[in-house]
């Protein structure tokens, strides 16, 4: 150790060697859900979070495949260690589920292994994973119908799922018991606990090499460095108080009901508060947000905008508060349903924010995202003779434009922040009764604007199965929830889905149930999203490039950009053109 670290400081090479390799071994235990999992939630879709927490419970690093999921995980690891404290083993392995133990909806299960090194917790190998199913009324963990948490999940409070190496057995038989899907949560859970420990190893090796002093102070010299580059983000914002709100289409029960998410944003010199005082009260369906969801969907807003290159660790965290009244649709009260958090409450968090935000730094922030609207679906597939559980993850949506830059083709809701994967369409028929009719982008579905939105999708499936469950879940189906535009930008289109059965075509909403028979076609129309500036200032070439590519039709380029393609030849009629510019 030389003289430097003997003082407590740790020289600054070695601090970001230490602080890239805790990083990468987030991305390891990731990597090891990827290649071992047996649902393809994980394997294709990603849909997960990995991290590492040291032994203050500070999230030291994390890997947000999921980036809603991103701020969940302390909520989670403190529940757990509340729960314990004073009988935490090495080789245990603990297990959580439950929104209201710390956890933020059911689907996503967190499994956390403590790191023992020379007798004592050094650090905490976590991961949560959403997973097929975890029982309850619905489909594939949606029930939009549960009108109590009970319906919706078996819940799983802080619980060993290992003790002391040992597998709690009567604990897995029980959980498993109560799923529909059991061999493949337990190839999830199995999954999640190999991850866990592929981090285990990785720490007790960087642990081993440098020593618990060293690892100790260079964690606290990254977590002053990235609260001094938070702070400074924020300084750069003008203090003030900005409110915004966004609505949710409904919440499964009372249809008819739009349900409102308020936030007002107090930034004060290098502190910012979220206070969504304003909201709604809880509401009977699932919709509610649970407070590890509120926080991390707030924290992601932020860190998709003003604060992008920002390490997300305990120490960014300092430089941010969070205020949601109990019993409120962004901090339910036990025992509301909750399910469907981290996609329809989320999405309109996220967009709350960017609304408040572009009140200040326009400049910042993106146009809305095309807001997700697909269905899960279980049922038995007659290929394999096996039953399977699906979430539709094909049908991705498009990202707002910002300042400068065209928004993000088929990047799918905001709340993921384009790291849900969409899988491969084989595979996905391989795993599915499902055959692929159509997959392509959808003309027009871009909000217009000096830079355009990016482009949704249109995606057709035939069923070749009976009696096929299926729960459609999100939103955006409403005039007024399409994805915004910003600065002069306009709107997107609304979502727009079909059940097209033999005698009838159904329009499908959000948050509903539907039952597929043999034959019939299941459509969707993903929005994409809004766009930014006045589209009159797109340059009149791209315009005619977008035509040409057919993502923007003649009508389209005329009416919302001002810009004459004849149809017969596909140039522009520039005189023509200059006219209609100047008139509008």
């Amino acid at each position: 150790m030389n003289l430097i670290e003997e003082k407590g400081k740790v020289d600054a090479i070695k601090v970001a060697v230490i602080d890239n390799r805790l990083d990468a071994i987030s991305k390891e235990i990731g990597q090891t859900m990827l290649r071992t999992s047996r649902s393809p939630i994980f394997s294709e879709a990603r849909d997960f979070v990995t991290g590492i927490f040291d032994n203050q419970l500070r999230l030291v690093a994390q890997t947000a495949y999921i980036p809603v999921l991103m701020g969940a995980l302390p909520y989670a690891i403190e529940s757990i260690f509340k729960r314990f404290e004073g009988d935490i083993k090495e080789g245990d392995i603990y297990i959580l589920n439950d929104p209201y133990h710390g956890n933020n909806h059911p689907p996503d299960i967190t499994i956390a292994k403590p790191v023992f090194f020379e007798g004592e917790v050094r650090f905490w190998s976590v991961c949560k994973g959403h997973h097929a199913d975890v029982g309850g009324g619905g489909v594939a963990g949606y029930n939009p119908a549960a009108q109590s948490i009970w319906e919706e999940c078996i819940r799983i409070p802080p619980a060993k799922l290992y003790v002391a190496g040992e597998l709690n057995e009567s604990l897995l038989d029980t959980i498993l018991l109560n799923v529909h899907l059991p061999f493949l949560v337990e190839g999830d859970l199995r999954c999640e606990v190999g991850a866990c420990t592929k981090g285990e190893r990785s720490l007790i090796a960087l642990l081993q090499k440098y020593g618990i002093d060293v690892i100790d102070n260079a964690i606290e010299q990254i977590f002053d460095a990235s609260e001094k580059h938070m702070r400074s983000v924020i300084h750069d914002i003008p203090n003030g108080s900005f409110t915004a709100e966004r609505l949710i289409d409904h919440d499964g029960i009372e249809k008819e009901k739009m349900i409102k998410v308020n936030v007002t944003l107090e930034i004060e010199d290098e502190r910012i508060t979220f206070d969504f005082t304003g909201s709604d009260p809880q509401a009977k369906g699932y919709i509610n947000s649970t407070m590890p969801n509120t926080a991390s969907s707030a924290f992601l807003a932020l860190f998709l905008s003003v604060g992008s290159e920002v390490r997300f660790n305990q120490g960014a965290l300092r430089a941010l508060e969070v205020i949601a009244p109990l019993g409120s649709v962004v901090n339910a009260a036990e025992p509301a349903p909750v399910t469907c958090c981290t996609i329809s409450s989320a999405q309109a968090i996220i967009e709350a924010v960017w609304l408040a935000l572009a009140k200040t730094v326009p400049e910042k922030v993106d146009a809305c995202w095309g807001r997700w609207c697909a269905p899960a679906t279980m049922g038995m597939n007659p290929r394999t003779g096996r039953p399977f559980g699906d979430i539709h993850f094909m049908c991705k949506g498009g990202g707002g434009a910002s300042y400068g830059l065209d928004g993000w083709d088929h990047l799918g809701t905001v709340a993921c922040a384009g790291g849900l994967r969409a899988p491969d369409p084989e595979l996905h028929e391989l795993a599915t009764p499902y055959t692929v009719l159509q997959y392509e982008y959808w003309e027009d579905s871009a909000g217009a604007g000096e830079w355009r939105g990016g482009l949704g999708t249109i995606y057709r499936w035939q069923v070749n199965g009976e009696g096929i469950s299926a729960a459609n879940f999100g939103g955006g189906n409403r005039r007024e929830t399409v994805p915004f535009g910003l600065q002069g930008g306009k709107s997107a289109p609304a979502n727009q889905l079909y059940l097209k059965k033999s005698a009838e075509v159904i329009e499908v909403d959000a948050e509903s149930f539907y039952d597929y028979e043999l034959g019939d076609i299941f459509e969707i129309f993903q929005s994409g999203g809004g766009g930014y500036g006045n589209p009159l200032r797109r340059s009149i070439e791209k315009v005619k490039e977008d035509v040409h590519n057919e993502v923007v039709t003649i009508e389209k380029a005329r009416n919302d950009y001002g810009v004459v393609i004849l149809p017969d030849t596909l140039e522009i009629d520039l005189e023509e053109t200059l006219k209609l510019r100047e008139v509008s």
